[in-house]
């Protein structure tokens, strides 16, 4: 007897499976705290919200200055936030899911959940493995987004964990080329300054995803949101949970629009420090780095690779094994830190090949 799905039976929980130490450099986490940082705004702000009551004038205010940051022409109907971006997933496979033969196809690797969360609401997915220049076969990509089950095709841009960008000629051909939902997502977006919130207008199939979690470090607050027409918009919210945002969470990321320039100076700073950490690894002969347009860098010592996490995690730093797909074999990923952070990963690293 089955009490819930029978599917679930061969299904694990979603589980992030990363060593925990003190220097963690291995979620792509912000080394800022907003709360510290804006204490005060927060407070001030905070203090006009009654918390006992479902709706408040925050959550406008907060529309309204999100509208503003996003730019593009677009307005408060064109945008949806809630609990992270991997709710705004989330949604959209329970969206698009029709049938237990329903199925999404996405370049791999790529975000890892994308398998949990279209598994958890039954929607199956194809994965087409990227070349070993980390592109994909739009050709091969078109054929399975054409099948009649096919009902979402994603496109992570720039891309996780492989930290670059697919040529936008290509994007652009594959989302006119269908009448299909295409999800993008720009998690990253502020890192790469690469965006197509312009052609929403163009493209009535199209939807954005992007996070609060990296440029603006937030990862414990949970806040994403959605780009899309009013139209798709409107039809996702008829799966939403009711009050999906927290008033609390959204005081806060209202404080940290209103004081963006704070929020977005720390992001150039990473940029600046994951730049020169590529540099750095760039000239040491035993990695193997790869570019990024992100606030990650993905590397491989080769065979060494896995001496090398373990190394790290003998001396209290914690970075990401990506290594479980043929493309990624052997490789790592380290987020890019505060500048003590980064030189400390990069003695470190330094110290290790040389014993080698």
């Amino acid at each position: 007897m089955h009490i819930f799905r029978k599917d679930l039976e061969q299904k694990k929980p979603v589980n992030v499976n990363v060593p925990h130490k003190k220097v963690m450099m291995c979620l792509n986490e912000s080394t800022l705290n907003p709360f510290k940082t804006l204490r005060r705004e927060f407070l001030a702000n905070l203090e006009k919200v009654e918390l006992n009551r479902y709706y408040q004038p925050v959550t406008d205010e907060l529309k309204a200055e999100l509208t503003e940051y996003v730019g593009h022409g677009l307005k408060t109907e064109n945008i949806f936030f809630g609990n992270g971006a991997d709710e705004m997933i989330y949604y959209i496979f329970v969206a698009v899911r029709e049938h237990s033969n329903s199925f999404a196809v996405s370049p791999a690797p790529s975000y890892f959940d994308y398998k949990s969360y279209s598994g958890a609401v039954g929607l199956d997915i194809k994965f087409l493995s990227l070349d070993a220049e980390f592109d994909f076969d739009e050709a091969e990509y078109m054929k399975l987004l054409e099948e009649d089950n096919c009902k979402l095709g994603i496109l992570c841009n720039p891309n996780n964990p492989t930290g670059n960008t697919f040529d936008a000629e290509k994007l652009h051909r594959i989302i006119s080329g269908t009448s299909k939902p295409i999800m993008m997502d720009e998690t990253y977006f502020e890192f790469s300054g690469i965006t197509f919130a312009d052609y929403l207008d163009k493209y009535p199939n199209l939807l954005i995803v992007r996070s609060f979690s990296k440029a603006f470090s937030g990862a414990g607050l949970r806040f994403g949101y959605m780009l899309s027409s009013a139209y798709n918009i409107e039809q996702i919210r008829k799966v939403q949970t009711v009050f999906n945002s927290s008033l609390l969470i959204q005081t806060m990321v209202l404080t940290m629009l209103q004081n963006r320039d704070v929020m977005l100076a720390h992001t150039d700073m990473v940029v600046k420090e994951r730049d020169q950490l590529l540099k750095a690894m760039q000239e040491i002969d035993e990695v193997k780095v790869y570019p990024s347009y992100t606030n990650f860098l993905t590397f491989s010592l080769g065979v060494n690779s896995d001496s090398f996490f373990n190394y790290l995690q003998d001396n209290e730093i914690a970075i990401r094994d990506v290594g479980a797909h043929p493309v990624l074999k052997e490789c790592l990923r380290v987020t890019i830190g505060s500048k003590e952070q980064n030189s400390m990963f990069l003695k470190h690293l330094k110290g290790f090949v040389k014993g080698l």
